[in-house]
């Protein structure tokens, strides 16, 4: 199949620093090394740049005010925790896609520089720790066991080296899912980082492509109880000041994995009918100011948007309409990227890189 992420000409015209669309109507552009290499510059300025810095954790005592890099060795930059974890994903991904691009040998080395087996005994030791049980929790870790998976699908000696290294990090966060969920009597709902939806997504990918069945079946069972009775979701609520993803659209997400065919039609019937009219639209969140941390969330929620309608739309031919509402979602934000304050570029290359990812994920490529 083929690794490059595939837009859609209405994008090309839209998004000037891709370069030339070719004019025809039916053609495709698919993301090149040239672009990769502009991608990749986001997470290498920030995964290695520890201040600005938000810590995040519950300070146990006096002996816990000490640099950030003394508590998180391996995701010190970024500005936060959880967006080092996929600025590193981003890196380990594009190198997968593209291993001959121009900063290949510096994400390589920072790779290698930082994930290392001390490192990551270090981080797990944090999160092992009673006092930061809810550290990070879902969204950091969905993030660590994306990167993970990525790390283990990476056919090469590094990759297979870092996927070991960062295992036993992995593991903790594993048994931090399994003892949380039961707990959890009632799914968060927001747009922002607690989001249960998508707190579960990433880890249910990671527990299906790494043969744990049982986090995949606690996962299952938890997102029945919380979602299989939900109908007309509101979107037309969405999107909220900050939101960086869609609650309606992260539950589709979910439930598209979680759910069979003929469990998550009638289900999605039913939670949101009005996604089968083929002129559907939904308006792109928009951004004031991209140099505000919290407003430029809403380029976050263009990217997740557009993921989740690629995702619906490749695997059910009766929803590939809504290839056109995710492409007109993606087509807002991603010109704004390269050139984007620190607000936004610490972390969004990762949400576009996802996005693009997902929309080239068409069920007649496989």
């Amino acid at each position: 199949m083929n690794k490059y992420a595939v837009i859609s000409t209405a994008i090309l015209l839209s998004c000037g620093w891709f370069g030339q669309a070719q004019a025809a109507t039916d053609t495709t552009h698919r993301l090149t090394q040239a672009e990769a290499d502009k991608l990749v510059a986001l997470p290498l300025h920030c995964v290695e740049t520890p201040y600005p810095y938000k810590t995040g954790f519950v300070l146990g005592g006096a002996e816990d005010v000490k640099e950030p890099r003394e508590h998180h060795p391996v995701f010190y930059g970024c500005f936060d925790w959880h967006s080092a974890v996929h600025g590193y994903w981003s890196l380990v991904t594009l190198l997968r896609q593209f291993p001959d691009m121009e900063h290949a040998d510096e994400a390589r080395a920072i790779l290698k520089r930082n994930l290392t087996a001390e490192n990551v005994a270090h981080e797990a030791e944090f999160f092992s720790k009673e006092i930061h049980k809810s550290f990070e929790r879902t969204y950091g870790w969905a993030w660590l066991l994306k990167l993970s998976d990525e790390l283990h699908a990476w056919q090469d000696p590094l990759g297979q080296e870092l996927a070991k290294n960062l295992q036993p990090l992995a593991d903790v966060i594993v048994d931090r899912y399994q003892s949380f969920l039961p707990q959890l009597l009632y799914p968060v709902r927001v747009g922002e980082h607690s989001n249960t939806a998508f707190g579960l997504s990433f880890a249910y990918d990671y527990a299906v492509n790494q043969n744990l069945t049982d986090l995949q079946e606690l996962i299952r069972q938890r997102a029945k109880a919380y979602f299989i009775d939900d109908k007309n979701c509101p979107i037309s609520w969405e999107p909220s000041g900050y939101d960086f993803i869609s609650p309606c659209l992260e539950e589709i997400g979910l439930m598209q994995r979680v759910l069979s065919k003929e469990e998550f039609l009638p289900w999605l019937a039913d939670f949101m009918p009005q996604l089968a009219d083929e002129d559907y639209s939904l308006e792109v969140g928009r951004v004031s100011d991209r140099t505000d941390g919290k407003l430029v969330h809403l380029d976050g929620l263009n990217f997740s948007r557009a993921w989740n309608l690629y995702a619906l739309a490749n695997e059910y031919p009766q929803y590939s309409h809504l290839r056109d509402v995710a492409d007109a979602h993606f087509a807002y934000s991603y010109p704004n990227l390269i050139g984007d304050s620190y607000e936004g570029g610490h972390w969004l290359g990762s949400f576009a890189i996802q996005a693009l990812n997902q929309a080239q994920h068409r069920k007649d490529s496989k």
